[in-house]
């Protein structure tokens, strides 16, 4: 059973059993009601004829009396209503004229001015029930006793009609309730079922559809935006892993067709092949070969379930001065360097890295001098790598971390740069709880890394 199929049965059972618990309170309290009414009529009757007991004259004991009581009982009665009036020895003085000669319907009363309610057979009626009231009456030193009695049958017959409309009428609202809330209810899921169908023509090759989202901002309306946004991220992710993989293909195609032309230039003139010269050439393009493919591994792993730096105490100025006596030792560019004692927890393959990338990137691009610097800020490492080269804009300070970004294609895929370098340098940064920014003006660019620096 569905949402719709539970919340319909849910719906009809909770109404059917208020229902149900109304439908008894009504037919108890229809039944006090019209009991408490003919107790009224009686009650009154009653007391009219004690009145006349206790200002009777003569003495109702006497013949003369006992004329004037009936003659009383007479002119005082009423539709289903039956009388007796007991002499103190519980003899019948007066009665109504439908239970004459009848046996007292009560027993004398003991004291005057006390109600005494039963229920029970009268003589005129065997088949109903009679709500049968006797009240004493004090008068010459003894108590006469008023007994009056009324049917209790128009009390069922009361509560039958009205049980028997209940009884129709309970089930009929139940059904309306249950139709009304399938109605509703289907209605409400409609925009959920535009959402299904929508998302179920959704496929791999094409997320650019999107659930259409319900005027109405509930519960609905708020998971129909949530499926949208993670559609937009699912197409974003679908649009960098393609072009990712086309970008590394693209890239990879390059030290093949390499290493392929260098062997069939060789196999073509093989008496004009220098071994040392194809040899070498073979060995640069393996190792460019070999470096990409060891950036798109670390990228890759880092898409799947990120880069995890150690917890390792690495010294980040030991990192910073041996790129230094690289950069003095294999270019000619002027190298300035100031550098503090600060160590970081982490990985310090992945930091070594992080430096290297940069240096070499600012080597790339610098005139002739680069900038190392390394301080602590507080509770950070502030790692800064500059080059007097051209700056870049503003605009594209961001994108630079991109994958096989190059603002200069052709000069750097010429010094042998994939273009992974920098996204690999956010990466490692992010994986030891740092960033990474770009700064400077036009003639100068600053690479500045943040890390949370270990110690004192």
């Amino acid at each position: 059973m569905g949402v719709r199929g539970r919340s319909t049965l849910a719906a009809t059972v909770v109404v059917s059993l208020a229902l149900i618990a109304g439908s008894l309170a009504l037919l108890v309290l229809l039944e006090r009601a019209l009991t408490e009414s003919i107790d009224s009529v009686v009650v009154d009757r009653a007391r009219s004829l004690a009145t006349e007991i206790e200002v009777q004259q003569p003495s109702p004991t006497l013949p003369e009396g006992a004329a004037a009581l009936r003659e009383a009982v007479a002119a005082t009665a009423r539709p289903g209503v039956v009388v007796q009036i007991l002499s103190p020895a519980g003899e019948i003085i007066a009665e109504s004229g439908d239970i004459d000669g009848e046996q007292p319907l009560a027993n004398p009363a003991r004291e005057g001015g006390r109600f005494v309610r039963t229920d029970g057979v009268v003589p005129v009626d065997d088949e109903n029930l009679f709500r049968i009231i006797s009240l004493g009456v004090s008068r010459n030193g003894g108590v006469y006793t008023v007994v009056a009695a009324q049917s209790l049958a128009g009390v069922s017959v009361g509560v039958g009609s009205v049980a028997v409309i209940l009884l129709v009428g309970v089930p009929i609202l139940a059904l309306l309730v249950a139709a009304a809330t399938y109605v509703f209810v289907g209605r409400a899921l409609r925009p959920v079922e535009q959402m299904r169908a929508t998302a179920a023509k959704i496929g791999a090759s094409d997320l650019s559809h999107r659930v259409p989202v319900p005027e109405s901002s509930d519960v609905v309306g708020r998971l129909a935006v949530t499926m949208n946004r993670m559609l937009d991220r699912l197409q974003s992710s679908q649009v960098a892993q393609r072009r990712f993989v086309s970008d590394a293909s693209h890239e990879l195609r390059s030290p093949i067709a390499s290493l392929r032309a260098l062997a069939e230039v060789s196999l073509a003139h093989p008496d004009d092949a220098e071994l040392p010269r194809v040899a070498g050439g073979v060995l640069d393009e393996t190792l460019r070969l070999e470096r990409l493919v060891g950036d798109l591994l670390l990228l890759a792993r880092a898409d799947e379930r990120g880069l995890r730096g150690a917890n390792d105490v690495v010294d980040l100025d030991e990192i910073l001065r041996a790129e230094v006596v690289r950069l003095r030792t294999t270019t000619g560019l002027r190298v300035e360097a100031d550098a503090v004692a600060v160590q970081v927890p982490g990985s310090g393959a992945q930091l070594a890295q992080l430096v290297r990338n940069l240096v070499d990137n600012a080597a790339r691009h610098a005139r002739g001098t680069i900038g190392l610097t390394l301080r602590r800020q507080g509770s950070l490492a502030v790692l800064e790598v500059s080059d007097d080269g051209r700056g870049i804009p503003p605009q594209d300070r961001e994108r630079i971390f991109d994958r096989f970004v190059r603002l200069d294609e052709s000069r750097q895929r010429a010094d042998g740069g994939t273009g992974l370098g920098l996204a690999i340098v956010r990466e490692i940064a992010r994986a030891h709880q740092g960033s990474v920014v770009v700064a400077g003006d036009p003639d100068r660019t600053v690479f500045r890394v943040t890390l949370p620096a270990g110690g004192a």
